[in-house]
């Protein structure tokens, strides 16, 4: 073997963990080496070192699926395996070659049901993948595209190879979890695999905030530290049934506090829009932020969304008018026609979702309710840190 290979290839797994139930529906197969001390090491830099022989690497992969799929067989017969394949390798094949993963699933013995091409470095697939892709999709193999959202996995490929399975990128996922805009990029890539019909993994989950994060994204299965690293055996398939309840019925409690918050705030809201229909043509409304600390400014619409009263905000202690905004229409704003659709009633009163507002790089919700006999819309923005 090539020095920089030097050591005994070694399979490992780590599990993935179901948030339906806690149990583990399946694992990863992962590239290890033994050295003379019998201890172990990861081979993933050499597979991202350009000077590793390509030749050396490709015998390795081979080598950990050959073992991953012999060992599968010990595996409980509901579990999924998946396997790293590297479209690097995509390129040297002949148009009616027959692809050696394949070969060796067939000789292992695994049902291909059960078993899962994890592609990876999307950034290096050849313009045969979408048709290599076909052919395990053929073959009855389902497939995953890994580090969905960096910076590699363009949205057309994921398209062409049209996955059962995306995992999130793990540095990007992890910074998500941390807050920020990131959070809401992730959301939104979630979002977009639900609706292709993808299972979402949320890799790299080391701890319980990065957990909350997951089920936030509605990840159908988690997989990290939190649980358990990679090991030479299996564990049982209720192995993390207990701590993953534990940890599930933190964030619901989490999420039931939000609500909570949230119904204040709306109790908040009824009693400030009660104060400000009483003075709907003061620049000088008798309410404050000190009542009200999440209070951003306040302003009026038409009931076609166009602005018509200056934005009143609390500035050096007192309310100040920017008519900057007089005239612009907010009609295309999805708060308006949420507005249109349920608040018609002069009596209800709309909250919208976090939004990013384009003005001020805030993090915001709006709050309104027609007044005037359905003749203006009075609006409030809130600051969503401020909750």
């Amino acid at each position: 073997m090539c020095p920089v290979l030097d050591g005994q290839p070694v399979a490992v797994f780590q599990p993935f963990i179901d948030t339906a139930n806690g149990q583990i529906a399946g694992v990863e197969a992962l590239a290890r080496l033994r050295d003379a001390q019998g201890r172990l090491h990861s081979a993933g830099p050499l597979f991202a070192d350009p000077k590793t022989p390509a030749a050396a690497l490709r015998r390795l992969d081979r080598a950990i699926r050959e073992q991953a799929f012999a060992r599968f067989h010990a595996a409980p017969a509901h579990w999924f395996l998946s396997v790293n394949i590297s479209p690097r390798w995509i390129g040297r094949l002949r148009p009616a070659q027959a692809l050696p993963s394949l070969k060796q699933l067939a000789s292992s013995g695994i049902a291909a049901q059960r078993v899962v091409f994890e592609i990876t470095e999307l950034g290096g697939a050849s313009a045969r993948l979408a048709a290599v892709a076909a052919r395990y999709r053929e073959a009855g193999v389902r497939i995953a595209i890994d580090d969905f959202g960096a910076g590699y996995s363009q949205l057309d490929r994921v398209l062409a190879l049209r996955p059962d399975i995306l995992k999130l990128d793990m540095r990007l996922f992890q910074e998500a979890a941390r807050g920020g805009p990131s959070g809401e990029v992730v959301k939104a890539l979630a979002l977009m695999a639900e609706k292709t019909g993808c299972w979402i993994i949320a890799e790299g989950v080391e701890t319980e905030a990065e957990l909350h994060f997951a089920l936030e994204c509605g990840a159908r299965f988690v997989q990290g530290y939190l649980f358990a690293k990679p090991e030479l055996e299996f564990f049982d398939s209720d192995a993390f049934v207990e701590h993953f309840a534990r940890l599930r019925d933190a964030y619901v409690q989490n999420k039931l506090a939000e609500r909570l918050r949230l119904m204040a705030l709306r109790r908040q809201l009824a009693e400030l829009f009660t104060q400000l229909k009483s003075d709907t043509q003061s620049l000088a409304p008798a309410v404050t932020p000190a009542t009200y600390p999440w209070l951003l400014r306040l302003y009026q619409c038409d009931r076609h969304g166009t602005q018509i009263t200056p934005n009143l905000e609390w500035r050096d202690g007192r309310w100040q008018a920017d008519d900057r905004y007089l005239g612009h229409n907010w009609s295309w704003r999805p708060y308006f026609y949420q507005l249109l659709a349920e608040g018609w009633d002069e009596r209800r009163l709309i909250l919208s979702n976090t939004y990013r507002d384009a003005t001020t790089n805030q993090y915001c919700l709006t709050a309104g309710q027609f007044i005037e006999d359905g003749a203006r819309l009075l609006l409030v923005d809130i600051d969503a840190s401020g909750l």
